[in-house]
């Protein structure tokens, strides 16, 4: 089936809505220099995502969203992930720095679908 062409810039999906989880802060690969960290949303939230966003993923099922943790919000995708059958958040170290993160921790986020 033909995708749909994606709006320019600002888009904004036709059903968007915020998600708040609390998950764990968890590492992919070593050395944890250069490791890979991610918040996995909870699988309660996967169909209804795959739902609103059927027509607009992005290469590998991606999904555009704004995350925030405390203070801190920025502009990332969240991966689709077949071990947990959800999505996963990835978490930059300058957010990590700036909310004194640590791995293992259990971090308050909220994601919205842009």
């Amino acid at each position: 089936a033909k995708r749909p062409i994606r709006p320019a810039l600002n888009f904004c999906y036709a059903k968007s809505m915020d998600l708040s989880f609390t998950a764990k802060l968890w590492i992919y690969g070593f050395p944890e220099a250069t490791s890979w960290y991610f918040l996995t949303v909870p699988q309660e939230f996967a169909e209804e995502i795959k739902a609103r966003t059927s027509d607009y993923r992005r290469g590998f099922g991606s999904v555009r969203v704004t995350a925030t943790i405390g203070s801190s919000t920025w502009q990332t995708s969240i991966f689709p992930d077949k071990k947990s059958g959800s999505y996963l958040l990835p978490v930059k170290k300058e957010i990590r720095r700036i909310e004194s993160l640590e791995a293992n921790g259990l971090i308050k986020a909220t994601i919205t679908l842009v």
